[in-house]
């Protein structure tokens, strides 16, 4: 199985997706994995897994910012599908009662 180190600049939307399924209320200290990387330097990371791959993805307060905003996203979009859901569902019933 590889590991990956991801900074949050890189993520991708298949990883942000399974950050946010995997932490939908956020991550805790529990979840923080701490390690030291090929230089010494100390790396705070929470884990993400897929069958092949592993990812570490590097903690900050921007790492937060985007998963809460990627989340309003994917909220912003079911609401827009939502309601052009609805508007076809008036127009059909509109052309109904004019039969």
């Amino acid at each position: 199985m590889r590991r990956v180190i991801v900074d949050y600049k890189k993520l991708t939307k298949d990883i942000l997706d399974l950050l946010v399924e995997k932490y939908p209320e956020g991550y805790g200290d529990s979840d923080i994995i701490v390690f030291k990387n090929a230089v010494g330097e100390l790396v705070e990371a929470v884990e993400v897994r897929t069958e092949e791959t592993v990812y570490l993805v590097k903690i900050s307060v921007k790492l937060e910012q985007r998963m809460e905003d990627f989340m309003d996203d994917l909220e912003d979009e079911e609401i827009s599908v939502d309601d052009d859901e609805n508007k076809e569902i008036d127009t059909n019933e509109i052309m109904i009662s004019e039969d």
